[in-house]
């Protein structure tokens, strides 16, 4: 059974594929949660022992972890003219969610030597199942393995395509190590 997160009122469950990929984290590494929202990550990620940077834009979702053991939040634009993470480099990045594709080389760069890459989000074909339906919003066909390997991420995990749970989409995960 997956490990539950507390966000009241109700419980939140990680990704499965955080799930399965937090094995390649170095043990307790600092993990960046970009575009983290309520912190149904950044949670997992404190009780398995990561100190979380979780980031968000709206100060809203990130009052929920604020008294959280572990979890610094930063109130932060990743979509503004300035790159807020420069110079900063993590264990591990997580996004969930999330795309936005003028920022992606800097943040395939927050990713130590050593650390890992965990993303996941939606792709082409979702707009037949709901939203997102904005094609700049939505990974084209292998485009996540692309980006990595350009970037010299090693690919350790790659899926793609229709998932039916929690609800049905079509879905790109990557993990990648930076070697």
């Amino acid at each position: 059974m997956a490990d539950l997160v507390d966000i009241s009122p109700r419980m939140i469950r990680p990704s499965d594929w955080l799930e399965q990929c937090i094995k390649f984290l170095p043990a307790g590494g600092r993990v960046v949660d970009l575009a983290c929202g309520r912190g149904r990550h950044s949670r997992y990620l404190a009780a398995k022992n990561h100190p979380v940077l979780a980031v968000d834009h709206k100060p809203e979702d990130l009052a929920f972890l604020s008294d959280l053991a572990g979890v610094e939040t930063r109130e932060i634009d990743l979509e503004g003219e300035v790159w807020p993470l420069a110079g900063e480099c993590f264990a591990g990045v997580v996004v969930s969610n999330y795309l936005w594709r003028p920022r992606f080389g800097e943040l395939l760069a927050l990713v130590a030597p050593g650390g890992v890459l965990i993303y996941e989000t939606f792709m082409r074909g979702n707009e037949a199942y709901g939203k997102p339906a904005n094609p700049d919003f939505l990974l084209r066909p292998q485009e996540l393995r692309v980006l990595t390997q350009a970037a010299g991420l090693r690919e350790l995990a790659f899926v793609e395509g229709y998932v039916d749970q929690p609800k049905p989409a079509m879905r790109q995960a990557i993990c990648a190590r930076r070697e």
